[in-house]
Order: C-alpha cells, then sequence, then structure tokens
C-alpha cells in the first residue's frame, strides 16, 4: 500500500522548510529507517527518515523548493501502484528566494522552445543563440534552469565573468587548449590560436578560491546581525571581576562531582546562573522593545549562545532564574549537544530575553557582543588575565575575568547598565553568598 511522506513541521512557529538535498531518487528502493531528504528551517536542518518501505514511486518537489509543512514530499510504495490520490494541491513549489527579474526569466523561457543538448549539456535555443551572437563559452555557464538547462539569465551571468572567444577561433578552442586572450573585451581571437599562445594553468589559478551558497541559517545570521546594529544605538562597556572565588568552586565541584552526583559545572553555568539572579533586579536588560513599546520579563529567559557547524545558534534557557546551578548545568548541555547536531526545535531558538556569548575559551579579553534584537542587552564573556594588586602592603597576583556588556541606549541608559555589571561582577567574587539566596 502506498505512504505519503510529509514535509514535517518542527515547532510552532514554522510554516515551511525548504529541501536541502534528497538522498534517495524516484525509482530507488527504500529501507525504514533511510534518510530521504534533507531540509531547513531558517534556523536549523534535519533529516527526514523514511517509517514505510518500498520503491520511492513519486517526488513532488526539488531541492531549493519552500514546501509548506504537512504537504506531501514524496510516495513510497510498491511498483505500478498509482499514487495521483497523493498529489498535493495547491502545493506550489517556491523558490527560497524569488524576484521579479527571475520571475521574468522563467517567464520568458516557459514561452521558448525545449531545451536542446549538446553532449552532456542542456541548453535552451534562446541562451544559446544569445552565447553564439556574445562569443561566450557555455561550458563555463552556471545553469539555473530546470532540470539543469543552460537558460538565458545564466548566458546574461556569464557575459560578466568573461570566457569569450570569437566565432574564427571557436572550432579550436574547442579542442579544449587554453588560449592567452587578447582581442576586445578578452575574446580569444583566431590571431591567438594562430600564434598558439597557450596560457600556463597554475596550481593558484585553480586553487585561488572556492565559491558557495548561503545557507538559510547564514543569511538569518546575517540579516538579523544588519537589522541589529543599523537600528538600535549600541554601547559596549567593559569591566572585570577577580575570578578567584568561581575558579575555586569549580575546582571543589569537579573533584566531588561523582560522590555527589552533579553535572560538569562550567564556568560559563557559573556566569549564566548568577546573571539570571542579578537580572530580576534589572529588568530593563532583561527586556524587549519593538521600537514602540518595551515589555520587561519579572523571569530570565537566557539565551545562550553556541557555534555550531552550520553557524551561530542561541538556544533559550527559559526560566533561568528558577532553576538550581546543577540544573542549568545539564540543560545547557543538552541544548548545545541539539544545537550542533542540527535537530533542536525552533521553539527553542526563540523567546529569550537577554543573551549571554563566551568567547572566553578563545582567548578573548574584550569584544563587542552584538545585541539580539528585540532584546535590550547582551553580556559578552572574555578570558582569564592575570592582574596583580595590593595586599597589606604585598603585591599579589590574581585571575581576572572580562565582561563586556551592549545595550540598546535608545532604552537603556549607561548608568542602570553599569550598576547591573558592578552587581553582576559582585555576585561572581562572592559567589557563596550568591549561592544561599
Amino acid at each position: 500500500m502506498a505512504t505519503a511522506v510529509i514535509m514535517p513541521r518542527q515547532g510552532n512557529t514554522v510554516e515551511s522548510c525548504v529541501v536541502s538535498k534528497w538522498h534517495k531518487k524516484k525509482g530507488d528502493r527504500v529501507n525504514i529507517g533511510d534518510i530521504l531528504f534533507t531540509y531547513e528551517t531558517d534556523k536549523a536542518t534535519f533529516d527526514e527518515e523514511a517509517k514505510a518501505e518500498g520503491m520511492l514511486l513519486e517526488t513532488y518537489f526539488e531541492e531549493g523548493d519552500d514546501v509548506p509543512c504537512l504537504l506531501n514530499m514524496c510516495v513510497i510504495g510498491s511498483q505500478g501502484e498509482d499514487t495521483s490520490e497523493f498529489s498535493p494541491k495547491g502545493g506550489e513549489k517556491k523558490p527560497v528566494k524569488e524576484t521579479q527579474e527571475v520571475k521574468e526569466a522563467v517567464i520568458s523561457e516557459e514561452k521558448a522552445p525545449v531545451a536542446v543538448q549538446t553532449g552532456d549539456m542542456k541548453i535552451s535555443p534562446r541562451a544559446k543563440a544569445a552565447a553564439l551572437k556574445a562569443g561566450l563559452d557555455v561550458s563555463f555557464a552556471q545553469a539555473t534552469g530546470p532540470n539543469g538547462r543552460i537558460i538565458e539569465r545564466d548566458i546574461s551571468e556569464l557575459r560578466k565573468t568573461g570566457h569569450a572567444v570569437t566565432s574564427a577561433a571557436q572550432p579550436e578552442y574547442e579542442k579544449g587548449a587554453q588560449y592567452e586572450a587578447t582581442g576586445i573585451g578578452g575574446r580569444i581571437t583566431a590571431e591567438d590560436v594562430i600564434k598558439g599562445k597557450v596560457m600556463p594553468v597554475s596550481k593558484a589559478a585553480t586553487t585561488e578560491y572556492t565559491e558557495e551558497k548561503l545557507s538559510n541559517i547564514r543569511k538569518l545570521i546575517a540579516k538579523t546581525m544588519h537589522c541589529s546594529v543599523s537600528d538600535m544605538a549600541q554601547l559596549t562597556m567593559n569591566s572585570t571581576f577577580d575570578a578567584t572565588n568561581i575558579l575555586k568552586y569549580r575546582a571543589q565541584v569537579k573533584a566531588n562531582m561523582e560522590k555527589l552526583g552533579l553535572a560538569n559545572i562550567t564556568i560559563n553555568d557559573i556566569i549564566v546562573y548568577a546573571a539570571a539572579k542579578v537580572l530580576v533586579d534589572h529588568k530593563d536588560l532583561n527586556a524587549n522593545f519593538n521600537g514602540e513599546t518595551m515589555k520587561r520579563f519579572n523571569t530570565v529567559h537566557m539565551g545562550v549562545a553556541v557555534d555550531t557547524a552550520r553557524g551561530l545558534m542561541v538556544p533559550t534557557l527559559f526560566y533561568c532564574d528558577m532553576k538550581s546551578l546543577n540544573d542549568i548545568s545539564l540543560e545547557l548541555k543538552e541544548l548545545a549537544e541539539k544545537a550542533k547536531a542540527g535537530n533542536i526545535s525552533p521553539d527553542l531558538l526563540s523567546g529569550g530575553t537577554f543573551t549571554i556569548t563566551n568567547l572566553g575559551n578563545l582567548g578573548i579579553e574584550s569584544f563587542t557582543p552584538i545585541i539580539n534584537p528585540p532584546q535590550t542587552a547582551i553580556l559578552g564573556v572574555c578570558g582569564l588575565t592575570t592582574r596583580v594588586r595590593e595586599v597589606n602592603g604585598e603585591i599579589k597576583a590574581y585571575q581576572a575575568m572580562g565582561l563586556s556588556l551592549t545595550i540598546d541606549h535608545r532604552v537603556v541608559d549607561g548608568a542602570p547598565a553599569a550598576k547591573f555589571l558592578k552587581d553582576l561582577c559582585t555576585s561572581l567574587e562572592s559567589f557563596d553568598l550568591t549561592l544561599a539566596k
């Protein structure tokens, strides 16, 4: 019996997902547990596994399509089974980015005659005519048309990058040799071919750079960061505190964690815990601002930045101020693992009221963290440095840790922000008392 596979809904806020890759193609044998396709939300990437076995009878969308959640993606069944009932109703394929220029190009190409095929290359008649007229080598074109064919807009893009040859030089050029171009507009002429000016291909020329399209996650990060710095009046202030107390506490926990059944509590866990406790009394920094209204929160939903292979992700630790240090440590590790694996629910990547980002383990002594809108502040955690001070007439060294606080100066003034930073430093320097609260 044929079984439809739908585009899953990952989180309540997700309306559609982009098909990143098909791992199976129409006609392939499918076993339970095989990965059918990979798909992306704007914040995470997931693999869809087969829950039925048989043949992949039909696929309804292609790589790059933006597919509404719960719409049929493909059908698994026995060879020869009818799949017409599973065809998605009103499920139009939508490219991730559809500009007016692309729309016009696609409409124009659809009206053109069927594409011709040269060797392994598919090219529409209009594109081929444009390439011949411009004297362009179509083998360098990046195909963006249906089923990998070269269309007219691909030739327009190729014109910008060169790879041109005159019609007289074309027969010899097509044999595969490379010549130095001396013609107008960088074209290879018949004279270049006759003189045999073969262009040497150096290793540096073939490995000068690589190029790849940005993932949806990277595009979202870029958009969010640009929006943040362009729309806010951001101010960063830096401070340091004596880390002796928290270093001593962590060493004690590490030595007794197995005996006491504790998590491997890190310095970052300690700072998250302390910041959540202090933020409750500094609500201007534990807030969201939408340009018109200020929403101050009575509890702390802490965003903690995680570096992943797909880019920066910020899982949210909800009700952080109400949790114990051990619970915070356990939950943060679980969220980080899910973020790095790429299967974290989008619902866990939103709803934060304040964010902490830590570059201390990379040796950074000070930096300017960028606010995650619509939040009003973000705390950057820096590395340890050795400082000296006078104690009873003696110069003694101690370990200091830096904190960099960025605020939205439109709604948070410098003095309240400085008081928060001071209270946080005091809380960390006397961490035993903070735990007793």
